[in-house]
């Protein structure tokens, strides 16, 4: 009659690396494509047999970076246009009202760059909050040049 013991630190069994190394070269252990088919290249398998498993790593792109303008027009109030810029796009107090005069003397006026998602996600929060206030504030989201980025 055997007796079963509770494994303990000790008594488990050790993998070396180069045992890890021979199950990744074993075509049993192979790493298998997504949908399973043998097309598609796994970036850290071997190439061939005996040779080491590299991890290769995708250099990233930033994200393209886009503009939310607000237009001036002649009904919607400098008040409003400050109340947006604070609570939409996190402006501080003095920030939103060095925007909001840019807007009124020049016409338009950035309220910020974020990536276009986040771009429309705020220009369409802006027409809404005008929208409920009855103000006919419009916004734009262009894309930066070089030269234009925080």
């Amino acid at each position: 009659m055997t007796i079963m013991r509770p494994m303990t630190r000790s008594s488990r069994p050790r993998l070396s690396v180069q045992s890890c190394l021979l199950c990744s070269m074993d075509s049993r252990f192979a790493p298998r494509a997504a949908d399973g088919g043998d097309d598609e290249p796994v970036p850290w398998a071997p190439d061939s047999e005996g040779e080491v498993a590299t991890e290769s790593k995708k250099k990233l792109k930033r994200p393209k970076l886009y503009k939310v303008l607000l237009h001036n027009d002649d009904y919607t109030t400098m008040e409003f246009v400050v109340m947006v810029l604070v609570r939409i796009f996190h402006h501080s107090e003095s920030e939103a009202m060095h925007i909001m005069l840019h807007l009124h003397n020049h016409g338009v006026g950035t309220a910020g760059i974020f990536t276009y998602e986040m771009a429309e996600t705020k220009a369409q929060k802006t027409m809404e909050m005008a929208r409920e206030h009855q103000y006919p504030l419009r916004t734009s989201v262009e894309p930066t040049h070089d030269g234009d980025e925080e």
